[in-house]
């Protein structure tokens, strides 16, 4: 028997899923959750065996959530089931431990394929989804988003608010919910990326995180 826990901010989306997954004779739905941190609560207490984990929720995210789930439960199995199909939210979340990610527009039968598939060490994406990921591994081998850790970069030119940020994008965090946890406008988060991008010469966003886990960012800041 296969313990799914489902969490998505939506209730309808929730309760079908559970209803539906219920339905199959080898998965058993141990709960329901609307936001990242009653996953972790819910983890302590059921220890499933897979997790349907929607990426944007209240509270805590999906990358956020995935981040802490599998560094202290590596064995239990994350599928990003979600609408976006942004290429920070695959990267960070994959970056981050899950086995999966599906849009939301998947048939139940490929779910129950993939919570199957993951179940069994496996990994599950949308052919879109395959497609952006060897994209950006095919990037990454050819050297076009490979990080040098100990290159040199004007850090000291990187202001209190620019390393708040930095470590924001570390964590996968988006800029609609850097802005909510700095209390600064959207656009403003864009100006301080594109400035921070300038001052580490990066090409994009996808570079800054990367970097900014690699040199442990995330964790002194």
């Amino acid at each position: 028997m296969i313990k799914v826990l489902i969490a998505d901010d939506q209730e309808l989306i929730r309760e079908s899923l559970k209803i539906v997954l219920s339905a199959n004779k080898d998965i058993e739905v141990v709960g329901t959750v609307c936001n990242g941190k009653e996953v972790i609560k819910l983890v302590r207490k059921y220890k499933p065996d897979v997790i349907l984990m929607d990426v944007c929720m209240p509270e805590m995210n999906g990358v956020q959530c995935t981040k802490i789930i599998k560094e202290s439960y590596p064995n239990i199995k994350i599928i990003a089931l979600t609408a976006f199909d942004d290429d920070e939210y695959i990267f960070n979340i994959l970056k981050y431990g899950a086995s999966g990610y599906l849009l939301k527009g998947v048939s139940m039968d490929e779910l129950v394929k993939a919570i199957h598939t993951v179940s069994n060490g496996g990994a599950m994406t949308n052919s879109d989804i395959t497609a952006k990921v060897f994209k950006l591994f095919s990037q990454m081998a050819q050297g076009d988003i490979s990080i040098q850790v100990g290159a040199k970069k004007n850090l000291n030119d990187v202001c209190d608010t620019e390393w708040n940020i930095i470590k924001c994008v570390g964590l996968g965090l988006s800029n609609k919910e850097i802005s909510k946890k700095l209390r600064l406008s959207e656009g403003t988060v864009r100006n301080y990326l594109s400035n921070i991008l300038n001052k580490l010469n990066f090409r994009d966003r996808t570079q800054l995180a990367i970097w900014a886990v690699k040199t442990g960012v995330t964790k002194k800041w």
